[in-house]
């Protein structure tokens, strides 16, 4: 009998030219560049270049002027956003929102399927609060317009900055969960929409990127330094996941949270909750140390996920649509890298049920 490996563990499902996550030496490589090359240096139009080449014939030249013009065109489905999907969590009524795009295969589904989680979010956010929508306004990058979506007036350009960070730091990160749904719809041809949702889907589950709004929380709750070391073995001591610390593939610090850290240091109003958030991570690491010291957890990109998107004016229960933001343009170069390769994925499985009773 052959054996199950349980979550896929050790199982390689795809060869890709995308990225590769080393683990053990705590490294994150995008197309034949290092994240500490990229985050901060690269735009998120630059990253989607990047991460397309190769994949799309009709790419166009000009990204920033198809992304602008893709999010003017995905706003129209905005007008769909009634008091039903209001009342749902705002993942599930920006994904609503996605799936009223057509499903298709080239470049300018591509576009509109990375402006959907912006120009949605930000509209979804703003309905929430009783805020009319924002139009897009397809001259500016996508960071700066997502937050002028959002906030209804432009963001500084250290804002925009750190945003552009984000998207690009968790652009693409490997076969994660959400991008390997993403490949496996993609392999059944049902089209890129399709594929997105899939990838949604899977990223708002609390294992993967439904993660970083709980640390907002903790943060709350834990109030003060002084506080922290009291609170987190209180958690660890009923059995509590610590959120934002862990990996299951890096062993070593996760690089996205020094990049995003990085991030939050440039938006200078932040710097006393940065200061407690570091004074928090500093406890917590020395407290896992001591209770699991058979274990390395260290800091994962959910830490200071969580502080930079709350400094932006993201509020906690739509940090995973930011999440979809910059996942997104990995999901949609995975599944053209899959279609290129035309094999549907179609793993086995191994029964364990019980056996028909054989006639006496």
């Amino acid at each position: 009998m052959t054996a199950a490996s349980d979550g896929l563990e050790g199982v390689v499902a795809a060869a890709t030219v995308l990225s590769e996550v080393d683990g053990a030496a705590g490294r994150l490589i995008v197309r034949g560049r290092s994240l500490d090359e990229l985050a901060g240096r690269t735009t998120f139009e630059q990253m989607i270049g990047l991460l397309f080449d190769g994949f799309y014939a009709d790419l166009p030249a000009d990204i920033p002027a198809a992304l602008g013009q893709a999010r003017a065109e995905v706003f129209a489905e905005v007008a769909a956003l009634d008091t039903g999907l209001l009342d749902r969590t705002p993942v599930e009524a920006m994904r609503a929102l996605t799936a009223r795009l057509a499903d298709g295969d080239d470049a300018a589904t591509a576009f509109r399927l990375i402006a959907a989680p912006a120009v949605f979010t930000a509209a979804v956010v703003r309905g929430q609060a009783g805020l009319a929508p924002v139009a897009p306004d397809p001259a500016l990058r996508h960071a700066a317009d997502t937050l002028r979506m959002l906030r209804g007036a432009p963001a500084s350009p250290a804002e925009a900055d750190a945003l552009d960070t984000y998207l690009v730091t968790v652009a693409d990160h490997g076969l994660n969960a959400s991008t390997f749904a993403a490949r496996v719809v993609a392999s059944t041809r049902a089209g890129l929409t399709s594929a997105v949702l899939a990838g949604i889907s899977a990223l708002k589950g609390p294992l993967h990127g439904g993660a970083p709004g709980p640390i907002i929380e903790m943060l709350d709750e834990i109030g003060e330094p002084s506080n922290a070391r009291a609170w987190i073995e209180a958690a660890l001591a009923r059995g509590d996941r610590l959120m934002g610390f862990g990996h299951r593939i890096y062993k070593v610090r996760d690089p996205r949270a020094d990049a995003l850290k990085t991030a939050v240091r440039w938006l200078d109003a932040r710097q006393g909750r940065l200061e407690f958030a570091e004074a928090v991570e500093a406890a917590a690491l020395q407290i896992l140390r001591e209770h699991k010291p058979e274990r390395s957890l260290q800091t994962n990109v959910e830490f200071y996920t969580a502080l930079l998107l709350e400094a932006l004016d993201f509020p906690p229960p739509a940090f995973t649509c930011v999440f979809a933001m910059g996942r997104v343009a990995g999901w949609l170069a995975h599944a053209r890298e899959q279609l290129a390769g035309g094999r549907l994925i179609r793993p086995a499985s191994v029964y364990v049920g019980p056996l028909p009773r054989q006639a006496a």
